[in-house]
């Protein structure tokens, strides 16, 4: 398949951990990638990275948990680029706490951050993919969402809720060529790992049965099986990339 044929995915929270590794191995499978980012200087390093790739690519500024922004952004994207065929619902926030000490604006952001904006997006983006009977949606969740942790009841309630979105979707979807699939990662090395000491960090190795933090690397590589066409027959599913930290 020639790049300009190519499938094309749109993945948010594309400049950095998770969703760069997922748009570059997109990229890297001939795939053509929109990334997302919430300043310019992440539109910046996302149009840099897929640079490197004999693809087409393009990056917008988004703030998921804004409604307006997402509004915007997905007029430009439609304006500007062919009908998306993947969705990767990548953005997300964490704002911990123990829910006694919980605040409702902290709720609310990670609600509409990691949940509802998958709903907006997946609606939009739909129905071209049931147009075309082709399609691919998936949503980056956490093992959280299967386990529970302490402090995060309104990160564990959005991935919940995703899943629960995905499975009855995939269902809506499935005679349409349409898969709808999540991605949920155990603990990857990212900007909100590389917060912790060297005490944590060993700390969560010991925790996980395989004796290492996951890269991003390895999650992008279950996205970018589920995108493929060798997944066809895969849909309402939950893959765990968690070194075997929840079974």
């Amino acid at each position: 398949m020639h790049a300009q044929d190519a499938r094309w995915a749109f993945v948010t929270g594309a400049s950095r951990g998770i969703g760069a590794a997922i748009a570059k191995q997109l990229a890297q499978q001939g795939i053509n990638v929109v990334g997302t980012a919430t300043q310019d200087a992440g539109v910046s390093k996302i149009r840099s990275d897929l640079s490197a790739f004999p693809i087409q690519s393009g990056a917008l500024l988004l703030d998921v948990s804004d409604k307006a922004s997402i509004e915007n952004a997905l007029s430009q994207l439609l304006a500007e680029f062919p009908s998306i065929d993947i969705l990767v619902n990548n953005a997300g926030i964490t704002r911990d706490n123990l829910l006694l000490r919980a605040k409702a604006e902290d709720w609310d952001q990670v609600i509409q951050t990691n949940l509802s904006s998958v709903f907006y997006l997946s609606k939009a983006l739909i129905k071209n993919m049931s147009k075309n009977r082709w399609g691919r949606i998936i949503s980056l969740s956490s093992v959280v969402a299967s386990s529970g942790n302490v402090g995060q009841t309104n990160y564990a309630a959005a991935k919940s809720g995703l899943e629960g979105f995905s499975r009855s979707l995939a269902r809506e979807m499935a005679r349409r060529g349409i898969t709808v699939n999540v991605v949920a990662p155990g603990y990857i090395r990212t900007d909100m790992t590389a917060v912790l000491d060297e005490t944590q960090q060993q700390a969560i190795e010991q925790s996980v049965p395989v004796g290492r933090i996951g890269s991003p690397e390895e999650v992008a590589h279950a996205v970018a099986f589920l995108a493929s066409e060798q997944a066809s027959y895969i849909t309402g599913h939950v893959l765990h990339v968690n070194g075997g930290m929840y079974m």
